[in-house]
């Protein structure tokens, strides 16, 4: 199969690109694994000056940067500058934080000196999907790099240009050859770079079926994997909730990407006593975002990845309304080119709809009504999934509850899910597990050995 870059807006084709070959594969494999075996060994003021150096290339491309992924992935201009400044934002938290991350831990215990040391693990594999294109690799690569270890990536096929980018950064920044690699491969062909003795583990990033095959794979090798898969976030809206702002950020939660989002709120749940209030309110903010180029900066929402994604998320809609949920904004495709959605809004969901049972991964929002702050969590917590979730509340008993009581990776408290460097980031349940960012993440692929001295 060929990477292809259709432009999202307009349905245009601009660059495709052939499959590696396996002679190809073999060669960058090698070039990983012989990269990896000098750059362990490089200390950690050098591989500092390396990432800082990727971060301003970043910082000084970012309009560059931000306009190829708008082109590529149709998320909204402002959000590429936003993605870009935040992938050079965590380089620059690894360069300047991975020394004490790195440093010996000394834990007393019956010897003389004892502890635990932080070592690199080798050419890592990373599974990426197209939604967040240089964010997902950045925010396993940075830390990764300044670890030790080296990256072998595999992007999305819909994201050829995004994948190239990261390569030549890295290079153009000083990394060594072959301390990123990037390979053009189908899915059917993962298992196999799995399986080479030069990869010792591997991360993904994507759907539940890419998750269980991968998963599956390493496991048959006894390789680490660690996988951030799909999710259907609970956005719950307490009695206290302060509606000024958990109306607009409600907005923000959904539509962020497009609709595109694993930790995007999708299930929004509003205790009885503020429902309708609710309902009303947010349905009328859906109504009212601008959808369109996305290169305007008046447009909120840009079109979906493909037609293909388009077509999926129409048909989970138009399959909930025939079954009896309602539509309160939206629901329906834009005519004209480009594959454009109406950010919508549904209320009456059941559980043998696929608005109630399947992640929604476009701007549809789905609106449940709890009978008391009890009855949300059960609601929130009614699905297999358990990435992020979110409260909002002015009370602090309401508050404390929900971030007891809501079952996810993480919960958020008056302000919608997202990710920063200093916390680990992952969910439990189908929505994976391991951590990335923070030092929690960093040591996922580190051997974390031991040392006793007598």
């Amino acid at each position: 199969m060929a990477y292809v870059s259709v432009n999202p807006a307009t349905g245009e084709t601009y660059a495709t690109f052939e499959e590696h070959d396996a002679a190809e594969v073999d060669r960058r494999l090698g070039l990983a694994k012989s990269a990896f075996d000098q750059w362990k060994h490089v200390n950690l003021e050098q591989r500092r000056r390396f990432m800082i150096t990727a971060a301003e290339l970043l910082e000084g491309e970012l309009p560059v940067q931000a306009e190829a992924l708008t082109r590529e992935m149709g998320k909204t201009f402002a959000a590429a500058k936003g993605e870009v400044a935040k992938c050079a934002m965590t380089m620059r938290y690894y360069a300047d934080n991975a020394a004490s991350m790195l440093a010996d831990q000394e834990i007393a215990s019956p010897a003389s000196r004892s502890g635990v040391r932080y070592e690199p693990l080798g050419p890592v594999l990373a599974v990426m999907p197209w939604n967040f294109p240089l964010w997902q690799a950045v925010r396993f690569a940075a830390p990764a790099l300044m670890a030790g270890n080296v990256v072998v990536l595999k992007h999305a096929s819909n994201v050829p240009n995004a994948a190239l980018a990261m390569e030549d950064l890295f290079r153009r920044a000083g990394f060594p050859e072959g301390c990123f690699v990037n390979l053009f491969i189908g899915s059917a062909r993962v298992a196999d770079v799995i399986r080479d003795e030069r990869i010792v583990a591997v991360t993904l990033t994507g759907s539940e079926r890419a998750g269980e095959a991968v998963a599956a794979t390493a496991g048959s090798v006894l390789k680490k994997c660690v996988l951030e898969l799909g999710g259907s976030d609970p956005f719950v809206i307490a009695d206290s909730a302060d509606l000024d702002l958990t109306v607009p950020m409600a907005v923000n939660g959904r539509v962020q990407n497009n609709g595109q989002s694993c930790i995007a709120a999708k299930r929004f749940i509003v205790v009885e006593s503020r429902a309708d209030e609710f309902i009303e309110r947010f349905s009328a903010a859906m109504r009212d975002l601008t959808v369109g180029d996305p290169m305007d900066p008046a447009t909120n929402v840009g079109p979906l990845v493909s037609a293909a994604q388009r077509e999926e998320i129409a048909g989970q809609v138009a399959e909930s309304v025939a079954k009896g949920a309602v539509v309160t904004a939206g629901g329906k495709a834009v005519d004209g080119p480009g594959f454009f959605y109406e950010p919508t809004v549904l209320t009456n969901v059941t559980d043998e709809m696929r608005a109630g049972c399947e992640e929604l991964f476009g701007p549809v929002a789905v609106v449940y009504v709890a009978r008391d702050l009890e009855h949300a969590a059960e609601i929130a917590n009614s699905t297999p999934w358990g990435l992020g979730a979110s409260i909002w509340a002015t009370d602090d008993a309401e508050q404390r509850f929900g971030i007891e009581n809501l079952s996810a990776g993480m919960v958020f408290v008056n302000q919608i899910v997202g990710s920063t460097p200093e916390l680990p980031f992952g969910g439990i349940g189908r929505s994976g597990y391991g951590r990335e960012l923070s030092a929690v993440g960093m040591y996922e692929f580190c051997n974390q050995k031991t040392f006793y001295v007598a």
